[in-house]
């Protein structure tokens, strides 16, 4: 489908036709201002769909407010062995364990760059190459950065995918703090260089204790990042009896639905509401949206749902929050953001 797509892009006339097909008029109660970027609806694509930045100009003209691109790493790489994605229809969910299978960091730089328009703001999630030991992970955060930098227009750090061994480690203790430290480090460095501050968020993964959850969203606040997106998929199979269930990776989907709503309210409760949050797991309607909205989420992503549902989720999405924003008496969607703690 990625491939079909980049290809397809370059068709004359074929952008906005699916723009006219799929497309979502911005209107003013749904337009989120945040991190000095103006998204146009609070709806955009998760990471792991587009790993290489190759079908941008697509994905951005079918109704997504923002779209996260990778999980890229400095060095290409295969990922997992095949099979490595399994769809589990009837809990309408997916368990893959891709492994960060991606081109690196050139390859990435160079679609970016080639692209003739963007609709949307896009930002690039960044992880560590396989090989690389925990101790020098940083150096692999900052690589990415450094060569992505003019191009992204944010960051969002992965150390919480459940498929690259060790990955998850970086979340806890003092890893996470000189991760970030190395991290917020380079940004400066960039900004310095480019004339031009951008931010970066942290992605987080919904199988944390709440000691554990207290611990990494107060080093994520000390550390000054930007935001926090939550969550990447889980390693639970709580409730699940597909004969795929047993495979090792992560899942997504209406399985991950409450528990990612879970962590938003706690981070949200945590940071007091300061700390923006990037909401994702398990939306397949603008009710799932809207839940996570209220319980402290300013943006929300999707990525199984377009799976099972199809480009056209984006505009009922979309539609069914002007519905419920109204229901509410809200005038605007920032008004609803944490509206479940007040």
């Amino acid at each position: 489908m990625i491939g079909g797509l980049h290809k397809a892009a370059r068709v004359p006339g074929f952008i906005p036709l699916l723009h006219g097909m799929y497309g979502v008029k911005e209107v003013p109660e749904l337009a989120v201002d945040l991190f000095d970027i103006h998204f146009p609806t609070p709806v955009g694509l998760a990471a792991g769909l587009d790993k290489n930045a190759e079908a941008v100009e697509a994905f951005s003209a079918v109704g997504f407010g923002f779209m996260e691109v990778g999980t890229v790493t400095p060095k290409a790489q295969p990922g997992n062995d095949q099979p490595r994605l399994f769809r589990l229809k009837p809990q309408e969910a997916l368990i893959n364990r891709m492994g960060f299978n991606n081109q690196g960091t050139d390859y990435m730089a160079r679609q970016l760059t080639a692209l003739r328009s963007r609709r949307i703001p896009v930002a690039v999630n960044i992880g560590k190459n396989k090989v690389t030991p925990n101790e020098e992970a940083h150096l692999d955060y900052e690589k990415c950065i450094a060569e992505l930098y003019p191009h992204a227009d944010f960051f969002v750090v992965n150390i919480s995918s459940p498929n690259t061994p060790d990955l998850r480690n970086l979340q806890h203790g003092s890893e996470l703090a000189s991760l970030l430290e190395a991290v917020q480090s380079e940004m400066a460095k960039q900004a310095e260089k480019h004339g031009k501050k951008k931010h970066v968020l942290v992605k987080i993964a919904p199988d944390v204790s709440m000691t554990e959850l207290e611990f990494m969203v107060q080093t994520i606040m000390n550390s000054g990042v930007s935001g926090i997106i939550a969550t990447n998929t889980t390693i639970s199979r709580e409730g699940i009896t597909h004969q795929h269930a047993q495979e090792t990776g992560g899942l997504s989907g209406k399985p991950l639905k409450d528990r990612s709503t879970e962590v938003i309210s706690h981070v949200y409760r945590l940071t007091e509401g300061k700390l923006p949050i990037i909401g994702s797991g398990g939306i397949f309607n603008a009710e799932d949206a809207y839940e996570k909205i209220r319980a402290g989420a300013s943006l929300v992503e999707i990525y199984t749902a377009l799976i099972y549902e199809g480009p056209e989720l984006n505009r009922e999405v979309h539609r069914g929050l002007l519905n419920l924003l109204h229901r509410d008496g809200f005038s605007h969607i920032s008004e609803a953001v944490g509206a479940d703690h007040r």
